[in-house]
């Protein structure tokens, strides 16, 4: 036995040395090519203030003059040309790259960084530029919220996601959400927020689909836009992304998506085209994925000809961390800034330059491009962040948007709740609300109101019974109901067992309540797909709960309501049937519960419309045969490995269909465009919702001026409760001579807030541009001749008003 014991310590004691010595080379290489920033760091010179001309200023550049850059007086042009100008070739190649990955955890000047920023765009302190800093993300500003050796706390406001904003269907209140989030940036030191994310939903399964806004691109251009001007509007950047087609988590960093010039510039490259039109965001981030064998990152024709010389995008063009391979490719593609940054890339465009492949005019266009953002940063105006932004405020905003967002999917006389009544609340996620999903996409939030506290703030008394054997469950799985934090929840997502009722206690349940609330929740995020079965389809155990609760309330003459708070389509045409009603609430951010009780108590109509299609079956879709179905989640060290080594290629006949590389077979037809162009069943349709009242619309005129189309029409409330409705306009060549989907979202609209018997008088202006098609004979846009029928709905198939136009 000694001897056994003994040997057993020789060997673990061998393994931890070869751990330690591993460990040590391991970090040594890492820490050098991608982690370290000492040797970029320059102590910074605290810049006096001067006066000259009556005029005071900061003298940056410590020469005690004051040179064309250091005026703010002047053009941003010119600042950017005489900075430029000062520059040495080291320092502007410097500045190509962010200060490494250390930069996430707010070291870069050391007791200045911000714990929590992802990344940087270095300084150059000879010259008084400041460092500035990138964080996420799409649903609210991702920090650390606590620092050491400091009591106070440094949260950030949780907003819905992405896709419950695009189920307001309502600009103004989404740019409110970008104005309050990019006050927090504002306050906290940030200077780009990474986002908003613009993909679109080519398959339910992507992981990040809770990022992004619609399957539709215009839906998704325009609530794009929204966000980027509300947050802008705070002197604070975003970058919009992923830059292009980056629709699957699946081994996301070189998966080859295999695409027709049609479906890309149609489908794919249209919300961004709308955001650029609408907002000029500051940056773009491009994604990890290759287009038609190209990665992103190195794709002139994407970065230059498209982006900049087409569209007319001002900005500069940022890699997602870690994203392509070759630096100097990448800056001569139009890709300006490499993030987070490595001192392998700071060497390979250095010896680019000197071997003649990276000429200097590539370096001083994008160095130009970055300069032209620190210029517009309030760094350069000296703002003083007091890291106190109005975290109050900004949760009432959350909870006003995500109230708006929420989509009522049935509803056979259940709703609205009467407050008096004893609500029984059934399924973990009603006590454990999920306020987001993982990744970059999360947020460090202060709390997250669950229903159960939502309700009770609403005056609902809750069923005591239900809430017991609730937590005597939560008790017996203690370690199930850890929630993961930050990017520990990336490759654990949270997801606690489902309670399973006895048939005694369900009874007990129902005969103490007068309405039952069955909760189903669902979670994903970066890093990984989700997958069909008991993901996209509900569990056995899920199912049998909808039969059960639904049977026993009824049956009872109580009614059974679902709540779905979840972040991506799921499967709902099997089970819809039973329950009384179903509440879409997605995914609400920290309010959410809060907002959902708003909406069962009918203190506020619902309003929202479905941004995407819920299909009868996932099959139903055209791109599922081309989407990776195995889903899974990135582990810790899989991460590392992506972020350690470039992805390399695999042997031509190694290579996976859906892993390194996806056919875009269906081309245009995604989303709504293939369930009616195949005339499929569908659960829901695009742009569906119901109200607690009803809508009429009457008096469509349409005319043709000045290269735009016109329409007007009424909407009148013909309920007995307040509400607002939203109308979309569709439209349909008549008589195509190419092949056309059936009907394309083309504008939308949404009432104020109308009371009974009220009228609101709408117009949508539409230039006739935005009816063209990519005509890939061509190479170009394309607008076809003769009748177009305009269709206004509430939905892709409830159409209201319809009028035929001739061009």
């Amino acid at each position: 036995m000694k001897r056994i014991l003994k040997i057993t310590l020789i060997l673990l004691s061998s393994l931890i040395l070869l751990a330690v010595i591993l460990g040590f080379l391991g970090y040594n290489y890492f820490n050098s090519t991608f982690l370290s920033f000492e040797d970029d760091y320059v102590e910074h010179v605290q810049p006096k203030k001067l006066t000259l001309d009556g005029y005071t200023f900061l003298d940056r550049n410590g020469n005690g003059e004051l040179d064309v850059y250091e005026d703010d007086r002047r053009a941003t042009k010119e600042r950017v040309a005489d900075v430029l100008s000062q520059m040495t070739l080291e320092e502007k190649i410097h500045l190509l790259k962010g200060s490494g990955l250390a930069s996430a955890m707010g070291a870069v000047e050391p007791g200045e960084g911000i714990p929590g920023a992802v990344g940087t765009i270095v300084p150059t302190p000879r010259l008084g530029l400041p460092t500035v800093y990138l964080s996420d993300g799409p649903a609210g500003l991702r920090i650390e919220p606590k620092r050491e050796g400091e009591e106070r706390t440094y949260y950030c406001t949780a907003f819905p996601i992405a896709t419950l904003l695009a189920s307001t269907w309502n600009e103004e209140l989404v740019q409110e959400v970008g104005s309050a989030m990019g006050n927090e940036a504002l306050e906290y030191g940030i200077d780009v927020i990474l986002g908003p994310g613009a993909n679109i939903h080519r398959h339910p399964l992507c992981g990040r689909n809770f990022e992004y806004y619609s399957e539709d691109p215009v839906l998704s251009g325009y609530m794009g836009a929204a966000i980027v001007n509300g947050i802008e509007s705070n002197g604070v950047g975003t970058s919009v992304k992923h830059f292009v087609a980056n629709n699957q988590e699946t081994e996301r960093n070189f998966n080859d998506v295999i695409i027709t010039d049609r479906a890309l510039r149609e489908i794919y490259l249209k919300g961004f085209e709308i955001i650029v039109e609408k907002a000029q965001p500051w940056t773009l981030m491009s994604s990890y994925n290759k287009i038609n064998g190209t990665y992103t990152s190195e794709d002139k024709q994407l970065l230059t000809d498209i982006l900049r010389d087409e569209w007319g995008f001002e900005g500069l063009v940022m890699t997602d961390w870690f994203g392509g391979k070759d630096a100097a490719a990448q800056i001569k593609a139009g890709n300006d800034l490499l993030e987070p940054g490595t001192k392998k890339q700071w060497k390979a465009l250095t010896e680019a330059h000197e071997n003649g492949a990276l000429p200097t005019a590539d370096i001083d266009r994008s160095a130009a491009r970055i300069l032209h953002l620190v210029f517009q940063t309030k760094k350069m105006q000296d703002y003083k962040y007091e890291n106190n932004p109005d975290l109050k405020a900004h949760a009432n905003i959350t909870r006003q948007s995500a109230t708006e967002g929420i989509v009522l999917l049935k509803n056979e006389n259940a709703l609205p709740i009467q407050i008096d009544g004893t609500v029984a609340l059934l399924g973990v996620t009603s006590y454990e609300f999920i306020a987001g999903g993982t990744g970059s996409g999360d947020v460090n939030e202060a709390y997250t109101i669950s229903l159960e506290e939502g309700l009770k703030n609403a005056g609902f008394k809750i069923n005591s019974k239900a809430k017991e054997l609730f937590e005597i469950h939560k008790a017996a799985n203690e370690e199930a109901f850890v929630k993961p934090e930050g990017i520990d929840a990336m490759f654990n997502p949270y997801n606690p067992p489902q309670l399973n009722l006895t048939k005694e206690e369900l009874d007990e349940i129902v005969a103490t309540s007068d309405v039952g609330i069955l909760t189903i929740g669902r979670n994903a995020g970066e890093g990984g797909d989700r997958v069909e079965e008991d993901d996209f389809l509900l569990t056995d155990l899920e199912q049998e709960m909808i039969e059960s609760t639904s049977k026993a309330f009824q049956e009872s003459g109580k009614k059974l309501v679902v709540v779905l708070n979840i972040g991506g389509v799921i499967e709902t045409a099997s089970w819809k049937d039973k329950p009384d009603a179903i509440v879409l609430a997605w995914q609400g951010g920290q309010e959410g519960g809060n907002s959902v009780a708003d909406i069962l108590s009918g203190q506020v109509n619902p309003s929202g419309k479905l941004p995407m299609t819920f299909p009868v079956h996932l099959h139903d879709h055209a791109s599922h045969s081309d989407f990776p179905l195995q889903g899974g989640h990135l582990s810790f060290f899989g991460l590392l490995k992506g972020l350690m080594f470039p992805p390399e290629e695999r042997p031509q006949d190694e290579k996976v269909q859906n892993r390194d590389y996806t056919h875009y077979d269906e081309g245009i037809y995604v989303g709504y465009r293939h369930f009616d162009k195949a005339k499929l069943s569908v659960s829901y349709p695009f742009g569906y919702g119901l109200s607690y009242t009803n809508f009429e619309y009457s008096d469509l005129s349409t005319t043709v001026e000045n290269d735009t189309l016109k329409i007007a029409f009424a909407v009148k409330n013909i309920g007995q409760v307040q509400g607002k409705e939203v109308v979309q306009c569709y439209t349909e060549k008549l008589n195509p001579m190419i092949d056309r989907p059936i009907r394309e979202l083309k504008a939308f609209a949404k009432t104020t807030s109308l009371q009974p018997e009220a009228i609101d008088s709408l117009s949508m202006v539409i230039p006739l541009k935005d009816l063209r098609y990519w005509d890939e004979d061509k190479g170009n846009w394309a607008l076809e001749k003769g009748a177009y029928k305009i269709k206004i709905g509430a939905s892709s198939r409830a159409m209201k008003l319809e009028a035929e136009i001739e061009l």
